[in-house]
């Protein structure tokens, strides 16, 4: 009889469980291996290898565990320091347990399981009858997808918020709460400030449709003791609601035709299922497509799906922080928790504060290492001829202003220093940033080595050329003055091959110019010095190009910038390097008058505008704010021009400046400008910081309510640069309180940092924290709506004291907090990389 095989069915897949006992099991029989092991090793590195693709869920644990398999790869071959390694390898592992969404399982009993701090074999707990009652248990970084009712639908959307893992909408910070157990009686307040709850019943539904708009929803809402008129867009809510059904309406209250109203406000019906008296209701930022319910059903979903997993980074470095500060935050997962459902203001306040500490320290930690980093790279003493020097400054037709003269202090003794400077200089329009960099370049070349300027438009760099030459011209001729260079995209072959012949040849000093310079084939002789303007228009790779074309050495770097930044925010964007601060106008200089016309005033400030053009002055115009859109600006421009030509100033030349047009298309116009070839410029915001046109006398700004102080002060530094009397001339239709508080500051001071302090309380860090990524900063986004500066204050310090006592954030040293750090600097030019 002939007995048939039975049919076997194909092996099924490891789970992420049976590879992580495998992996364990591997570093036991590895750590009982005599000899070298090498076949053992191999087969740990295998199991750790199979690992990655089943429990780790995203790229922090990976990174994690393929520094184990390094490890495991550089093993001694020594039984006893491999033991060592291997014990410590298990119980890194071990620790991951919980990170990778595995329970606790029952391993074999055996020293290393003492060693690396295992439980022993035994019994193990049953399972639970009825797993289905608890909620799924989750890795805080495992994808977004991995909650209920998040599909192909909802991931897109998710996904513009920027929240593609489970973290990500944890750390998604409501807008605001709604409690609704304080309700305000509409009777009581006519004038009501911000963001408001009321409770009443609805009456007088009345469905608008219109054939050229959306469909109109009026109602009146009614609590006994005043009524308000609630507008909807939405024919939805018509057919939701009848009338006398009681709801909750949250929105911002505003007065029309003496009534009091509110425009598409978010609603619920009494006892409805968004509805709670238990804690505040969080208000999240949306996308089209997403709904407040969805959000607070998903947040809601990963915080019980999490709090089990939930590891503390922080605590890795608790003893580095103050006592007092550690036992005053909420602990993580109460943290979490209370920023999304905090049970009163206070909780939520304290959960924004902890959230808030934990980005200032990890972004500490970067900058920290970075500084720690450059101070430690070897540079170049330049030799300080104070002979030199003293008789630059003496040939100048000007004295330095005492803080030019901190700067210029403080930058020499940098850069007489045995390693590289790295140094950023800040002073408001027209301070005299220049003339300290040409007393820097000048010590550059007594010391034997050339200086690179790069400036981020050909019109600067120009400007530069010029203003660098001027000022070396007042040396007394039986002193070497230092050649001085351009060098651009418009320099012409036959210049351009003679320049790099004698940069090559050490016979040219100081190379101004713009991107030009870091092309492959420009080569420095002896690149002793760069000093970037604007350097915040340069990405970080760009800057590191230049600073590469000194072979061999690294240059000192001096970046400079005409942009006022608050004190407090020094630390949060230029925490890696040190800041001059020039602070004072030089003595003589006309301050430019500042105007304001609000509504049919503006006719005052065109007639300003003719009787400047008239004495043979020019003109600048500033279009309003619009959408954030090159084209839509653009657009709006071309407009404006065209309406002053036609409507206003017929009799004067206008022409128009945008952000749509080619980089030699505006450098074009900009000198045609400068030509005196027509009177008015009409531009967007594109208008150059630093841009030098002596003959405009008039800033005139269209919409300046809608422009923070920072820009504005800029706007205005555009004119008065030829001693003459300026204008800035403020015009607005319609102004808010805060525009109001906006336009009398800027009439009332030039000081461009008190400006920029205002600014930041009136607006917070957003205008200023923007494009950080361009600059090599992480995401600052979780600083937009402004935070404590003591709360910076303590991650400076926090920082500083961990990397004193550790070199580098490592696994090894810092399990948890390691792959958070690494996640928040991912897609910037990290500590690491800013090595090379």
């Amino acid at each position: 009889m002939v007995r048939h095989a039975q049919p076997t069915s194909p092996p099924s897949t490891p789970t992420a469980e049976q590879q992580f006992e495998r992996a364990l099991q591997s570093l036991r029989v590895l750590w009982a291996a005599s000899g070298a092991a090498r076949q053992e090793v191999r087969s740990a590195v295998n199991a750790y290898r199979q690992l990655i693709p089943t429990a780790a869920a995203t790229n922090e644990m990976q990174t994690a565990l393929e520094d184990s398999i390094a490890v495991l790869e550089r093993l001694p071959d020594t039984a006893a320091e491999r033991r060592q390694n291997v014990e410590k390898l298990a119980n890194d592992l071990n620790a991951m347990r919980p990170r990778l969404g595995l329970v606790e399982g029952a391993v074999e009993k055996g020293v290393l399981n003492s060693a690396a701090g295992e439980r022993r074999a035994g019994r193990q707990k049953p399972k639970p009858k009825d797993a289905t009652t608890r909620p799924k248990r989750l890795p805080v970084d495992a994808a977004i997808t991995e909650l209920n009712g998040v599909g192909p639908k909802q991931t897109p959307l998710l996904e513009k918020l920027g929240i593609t893992s489970i973290i990500d909408l944890l750390n998604l910070a409501p807008r605001r709460y709604v409690d609704y157990r304080n309700p305000i009686q509409i009777g009581t307040h006519l004038d009501y400030a911000g963001h408001v709850l009321v409770r009443g019943r609805v009456s007088d539904i009345r469905e608008h449709r219109s054939s050229r708009g959306p469909t109109r929803v009026n109602m009146q809402l009614d609590d006994g003791t005043g009524v308000l008129h609630l507008t909807f867009f939405n024919p939805y809510i018509a057919r939701s609601l009848r009338e006398g059904e009681e709801i909750y309406a949250a929105g911002t209250v505003e007065r029309q035709y003496g009534k009091l109203q509110m425009v598409s406000p978010e609603w619920d019906k009494i006892g409805g299922p968004n509805v709670t008296t238990d804690h505040l209701v969080p208000v999240y930022p949306l996308t089209k497509g997403l709904y407040q319910k969805n959000l607070r059903r998903f947040t809601r979903q990963a915080l019980d799906s999490t709090r089990p997993n939930m590891v503390d980074w922080l605590a890795d470095i608790r003893t580095f922080m103050d006592a007092d500060v550690w036992s005053r935050m909420p602990k993580l997962e109460d943290a979490y928790e209370h920023l999304h459902y905090p049970p009163e203001v206070s909780a939520a306040t304290a959960a924004h504060r902890r959230m808030t500490l934990e980005n200032l320290i990890l972004l500490q930690l970067g900058l920290v290492k970075r500084r720690q980093d450059v101070s430690a790279v070897p540079g170049i003493p330049f030799t300080i001829d104070q002979g030199k020097l003293d008789t630059f400054v003496s040939s100048l037709p000007f004295t330095l202003t005492g803080a030019q003269q901190r700067a210029l202090d403080g930058i020499l003794n940098d850069v007489a220093q045995p390693h590289a400077m790295t140094r950023l200089l800040q002073g408001d329009v027209g301070s005299g940033k220049t003339v300290v960099a040409a007393a820097v370049a000048l010590m550059a070349m007594a010391s034997g080595y050339q200086t690179a300027v790069m400036a981020p438009t050909e019109i600067l760099a120009e400007q530069h050329f010029r203003n660098l030459t001027d000022q070396y011209q007042s040396l007394p001729e039986d002193q070497h003055r230092p050649r001085v260079t351009l060098l651009t995209g418009s320099t012409r072959a036959k210049a351009r091959r003679e320049t790099l012949t004698a940069l090559v040849e050490g016979d040219v000093d100081l190379l101004v110019g713009t991107h030009a310079l870091i092309q492959d084939d420009v080569e420095f002789s002896r690149l002793g010095l760069v000093i970037i303007d604007e350097q915040h228009r340069f990405g970080v790779r760009q800057r590191s190009q230049l600073v590469t074309k000194a072979h061999g050495v690294v240059p000192h770097l001096l970046s400079m910038t005409a942009t006022p930044i608050p004190r407090t925010l020094n630390l949060v964007l230029y925490g890696d390097m040190d800041v001059s601060v020039i602070d004072e106008r030089p003595p003589g200089r006309i301050s430019i008058k500042t105007q304001r016309f609000v509504g049919r005033d503006r006719h005052r400030a065109y007639q300003r505008v003719r009787e400047q053009v008239a004495s043979g002055h020019q003109v600048f115009v500033i279009c309003p704010l619009v959408e954030a859109s090159d084209t839509s600006e653009a657009k709006a421009a071309v407009e404006e021009a065209k309406r002053l030509q036609s409507d206003v100033f017929p009799e004067l030349r206008v022409d128009v400046l945008h952000g749509r047009m080619a980089s030699k298309k505006k450098d074009e116009v900009m000198t045609a400008f400068r030509e005196r070839q027509f009177d008015i410029l009409v531009s967007t915001s594109v208008i150059e910081v630093g841009i030098d046109i002596p003959n405009a006398t008039v800033m005139m700004i269209e919409g300046a309510d809608q422009f923070g102080l920072s820009q504005l002060h800029q706007f205005r530094g555009r004119v008065g640069r030829a001693g003459d009397q300026s204008y800035c001339l403020l015009l607005a239709d319609e102004v808010s309180p805060e525009g109001e508080i906006r336009l009398d500051t800027l009439v009332a001071t030039d000081d461009g940092f008190k400006l920029a302090e205002t600014d930041l309380e009136l607006r917070g860090p957003g205008d200023f924290i923007g494009g950080t990524r361009q600059s090599g900063l992480p995401d600052l986004g979780f600083l937009a709506n402004g935070f404590d500066s003591r709360l910076l204050a303590i991650a400076r310090d926090t920082a500083e004291a961990v990397l004193n006592a550790h070199n580098d954030i490592t696994y090894q040293h810092f399990p948890n907090l390691y792959p958070r750090y690494r996640q928040f600097w991912a897609g910037s030019i990290t500590p690491d990389e800013g090595k090379s």
